[in-house]
């Protein structure tokens, strides 16, 4: 069987990432980089195109690996599934109407897509320990902290923790406010009753802990992304399963059976 043909969507930071663990990875092969803000012709021995479609008719590529911004996806998106190009993306930030066609294109088209808000195995995991946590808890909060250069307030992974933890009970938590608050925004934004507060500071890369409080006891999950590396062994993993599925799958705990 030919190795998997890969273009990555993304050549900043965490697409060279992309590029260097496919590289490494047994069956897989990049063909090509994918980015509209490109000012060279090639990255690390591979073309740079920053048209998708002319880049999947020249390739013609088994999956796209996408970490880029709300913006491009969906055009990116089209432009795949429209030539039976298969999808992984990490992308956050995308629109609730966008996944509504994305399930729906990819379902008619019996395509597999991937989307997950973090592909570290660690935080996948954290995430799915915070919702087992929040049936037994009504207080809860987040404090998610990333580097300074991070476009996104909340994390696309706080966003999506606090959301599980929300499904995985019958009512909000509870969100005291206080009495006062001189600086507003001091609690933080929140969603589901969950209280979330983010950090930028230079020297961060990516991590977020989930704080639950009960009478006279508190549990903390906490999970800490030193390095881009981290992310890599979900990627491989996403880009070996999505070739085995023929709809959209949201989070990488489906993909490890933890629903």
């Amino acid at each position: 069987m030919s190795d998997l043909r890969i273009v990555i969507s993304g050549s900043g930071k965490m697409g060279r990432q992309v590029a260097e663990a496919v590289a490494a990875a047994e069956g897989m092969h990049a063909v090509a980089f994918l980015d509209a803000m490109a000012t060279t012709g090639r990255i690390e021995h591979l073309p740079v195109f920053t048209d998708p479609e002319v880049c999947f008719d020249e390739k013609m590529p088994d999956l796209v690996i996408d970490f880029t911004n709300a913006e491009w996806t969906p055009g990116l998106a089209e432009a795949a599934l429209a030539r039976n190009v298969r999808m992984v993306i990490g992308t956050t930030g995308l629109s609730g109407e966008f996944m509504g066609w994305l399930e729906r294109e990819a379902a008619k088209k019996k395509l597999g897509v991937v989307v997950a808000a973090n592909f570290a195995i660690g935080a996948v995991l954290m995430m799915h320990f915070a919702a087992q946590a929040s049936r037994f808890f009504d207080n809860a909060e987040i404090i998610e902290l990333h580097h300074d250069q991070k476009v996104d307030s909340p994390s696309g992974t706080a966003k999506t923790t606090a959301e599980t933890m929300r499904a995985a009970r019958e009512t909000d938590f509870i969100h005291p406010n206080s009495e006062k608050e001189p600086l507003p925004g001091a609690r933080g934004a929140e969603s589901g009753g969950v209280a979330i507060h983010s950090v930028r500071l230079p020297g961060l890369v990516a991590h977020q802990e989930v704080i639950f409080g009960g009478l006279g006891q508190t549990l903390t999950i906490r999970h800490d992304t030193t390095g881009r590396d981290s992310f890599m062994p979900g990627v491989i993993l996403a880009a070996r399963q999505v070739m085995e599925l023929k709809k959209l799958v949201v989070g990488l705990d489906a993909l490890f059976g933890l629903r």
